[in-house]
């Protein structure tokens, strides 16, 4: 058939090209076919085909046909040995801009034929495939599946060489890089760590030499490559590109910037401070002021933006502040810091005071906030970086605080019921994004700071107006299901366990200061059964041992304020929980031979040795709550006995030298001797039977043997 050159004129030109699409449905043969193609192919090359003419090509061709061309290894006489493999690509370049056909399995499979084309020498009659190429991947990230596609079939690999290569498109290399780190950045680095650290090799070689814009650009780029995931700090490829980081932005933050230059510079050490901490700064002089620097900085710019809050400019600097939140966070853990520290105590106090400012600045703007931009999630990342103030700094902006209490609570209520997708700006979560995005959880960011205030009287009865217990009674419960659900294997304490630990610390609090409030909100009777059935669970798991001592000392301190509910009248749970309760108390100390005499000296058991410092103040509670429990709780006694716990006590105290065993122990064990000497006459017994009488004078238990001489 007879093919007339492309018309001018467009409507000419479409009709030519439906004619081709004709040509192309009917041909007889492959010439016929080719030379129909070549003219659709200089049409779609010249970008006139409209989506509905994309679909008739495709209609009329459909996958087939390109993928013959692709692995075609005989060209057209006179023409270059690519030719039909380059009228595949311009082909299958113009389906991808087809977002449904972007996403099908035929041009999936056709990925690593992509790779292979991008990491082929590119000859100046090439270009135009690796375009091709570059737009059919590009379309392909945006599908569905598409970027589990490009991970698995080593499109990471393929990208970071072609970038290094700096051949004909080495940019969209990086472009493509950093939308597929965007999304899947974890499962790029598992998977092609090499080759992504040596384009960070470069990237990070470029920002340090670099002097111009193109120093501001790499800032932008350069957060994509450091991750969350993969620690830099542990390799030593990885450290001297943080190093080199470090320079260039000490270079930057040093000289005087406009805004727009200076904020991507603070994105790129809050990235930083993300993924690495404190450690990419090098300690001395110089680490030192770089540090009080960026935290100084950042302060200026939350104050600049949030204390006179101008709606449109807010919206604006959302992410910057954003980021200069990571800083301020770290800036309030170095200053805390006494191990190492990189801050000298002059720096540490003028910081503490520039961040008080800023922080007042975030209190000034969450007290602004409306009921409507409560999903905002600047407002979480707001919260969250308040709330690690309140862990850590308890005597500043306390009055504050107390005014922003009530919208705290309600903001953590509103998070937890509703339980608000988390659609996170870059640095509002230090944990990755990747897949499903998370409720947004504010109240495990506010629980230390909670724990503080409950043991003041004005915060505590802000919080306790405000319907603060029952909310964390609540979170408590569900706190609670997801640790069951999670692994029982031992792993790194947990943001949940950590959580249930703290709201242990606040509930004691309230045992302590308000008992009335125990007895009277029911859903501390909803508390106190979970926390019956919880520790029998917890306490067989050694890595759980300081949650189980939360636990136990938690439930027996309750248990004194509840003893008249029905759950603590010698039901199956309760029996079991005090029985745990005595495994947990009586399981801390164990004789030991003592190196100073041939004798035993009463220890601290290996198994709870290493956790000691966390929950000795904890045991001494739970043996002093135990003992009041007694004489309320008439069943104790038999658990006691049933347990062999009198026994145990008996044999431990007998073994040891009195002089290895303090004050404050002896007193423990006395309590709790006496109350169940009152409580029973065979535990009276027992204690008689194992010398009681002997021990108790050897250790100065006046109060045991004066119980133990009455008949």
């Amino acid at each position: 058939p007879h093919f007339p050159a492309m018309a001018s004129d467009a409507g000419d030109r479409l009709a030519t090209l439906k004619r081709c699409l004709s040509v192309l449905r009917d041909a007889r043969n492959d010439s016929e076919q080719f030379a129909a193609l070549l003219l659709v192919t200089k049409a779609v090359r010249a970008g006139e085909v409209d989506a509905k003419t994309r679909r008739q090509i495709f209609d009329a061709i459909g996958f087939t046909f390109p993928t013959r061309l692709l692995i075609s290894q005989q060209p057209p006489a006179d023409c270059p040995p690519h030719t039909f493999r380059a009228l595949g690509l311009t082909l299958l370049a113009c389906f991808c801009t087809d977002p449904e056909l972007a996403g099908h399995s035929q041009i999936l499979n056709k990925i690593p034929t992509f790779n292979d084309i991008l990491l082929s020498p590119c000859d100046p009659d090439c270009t135009s495939m690796v375009d091709d190429v570059y737009q059919c991947l590009s379309a392909v990230l945006a599908t569905a599946r598409g970027p589990r596609e490009l991970v698995t079939k080593g499109t990471v690999s393929a990208l970071c060489q072609a970038y290094l290569n700096g051949g004909h498109g080495s940019e969209r290399a990086l472009t493509l890089l950093v939308g597929l780190l965007a999304i899947a950045e974890a499962k790029c680095w598992q998977r092609d760590a090499p080759q992504l650290l040596a384009v960070l090799t470069k990237l990070s070689s470029d920002f340090l030499k670099a002097e111009d814009m193109t120093k501001f650009e790499l800032c932008e780029v350069l957060p994509r490559f450091i991750p969350l995931s993969h620690p830099l700090t542990e390799i030593s490829q990885g450290s001297e590109c943080l190093c080199r980081l470090y320079k260039g932005l000490a270079d930057v933050l040093g000289s005087k910037l406009s805004q727009s230059q200076r904020d991507p510079a603070l994105k790129l050490a809050a990235s930083l401070v993300q993924a690495c901490g404190a450690e990419w700064i090098p300690a001395g002089s110089a680490g030192s002021k770089f540090l009080a620097l960026l935290v100084n900085l950042a302060c200026v710019e939350v104050r600049l933006t949030l204390e006179e809050p101008d709606p449109l400019e807010v919206e604006g600097k959302k992410e910057v502040v954003t980021a200069c939140y990571v800083l301020m966070e770290m800036g309030i853990q170095e200053c805390l810091r006494e191990e190492n520290p990189l801050l000298e105590n002059v720096q540490k106090m003028q910081l503490m005071r520039i961040m008080e400012e800023a922080f007042g600045a975030v209190i000034f703007y969450l007290r602004q906030v409306k009921q409507e931009e409560l999903q905002d999630p600047f407002i979480f990342a707001s919260v969250r970086v308040l709330g690690a103030w309140m862990a850590e700094e308890t005597s500043s902006l306390k009055q504050e605080i107390c005014e922003l209490l009530p919208f705290l609570v309600d903001y953590a209520r509103k998070l937890f019921k509703e339980g608000s997708p988390a659609v996170s700006l870059p640095q509002a979560e230090l944990v990755s994004t990747e897949g499903s995005a998370l409720p947004q959880d504010a109240l495990r960011f506010l629980l230390p700071g909670f724990c503080h205030l409950t043991a003041e009287d004005k915060p505590r009865d802000i919080l306790i107006a405000e319907g603060a217990p029952a909310l964390l009674c609540e979170y408590f419960l569900q706190q609670w299901e997801v640790l069951t659900s999670e692994s029982t294997a031992p792993a790194p304490l947990t943001s949940t366990e950590m959580s249930l630990q703290t709201m242990c610390g606040i509930f004691l609090n309230l045992v302590v200061t308000a008992p009335d409030l125990i007895r009277r909100d029911k859903t501390f009777s909803s508390l106190m059964d979970v926390l019956l059935k919880s520790l029998p669970l917890l306490l067989p798991q050694k890595h759980h041992l300081v949650l189980a001592a939360n636990v136990a000392t938690l439930g027996l301190m309750m248990a004194r304020i509840l003893a008249g509910s029905a759950a603590l009248q010698g039901t199956q749970r309760a029996r079991e929980f005090f029985g745990a309760a005595i495994g947990f108390l009586s399981r801390a100390h164990v004789a030991q031979a003592d190196p100073s005499s041939d004798g035993l000296a009463l220890a601290v058991s290996p198994a709870y040795a290493s956790a000691w410092d966390d929950i000795a103040e904890l045991w001494f509670l739970g043996m002093q709550a135990w003992a009041g429990c007694v004489p309320l709780l008439p069943w104790l006694p038999h658990v006691a006995l049933g347990a062999h716990w009198l026994q145990g006590l008996a044999q431990l105290l007998s073994q040891v030298a009195p002089a290895s065993v303090d004050c404050e122990l002896v007193t423990a064990f006395q309590a709790v001797l006496v109350e169940l000497a009152r409580a029973s006459q065979q535990c009276r017994d027992v204690i008689l039977s194992h010398h009681g009488t002997d021990w108790a004078n050897l250790y100065g238990m006046a109060a045991l043997e004066q119980c133990l001489a009455e008949q």
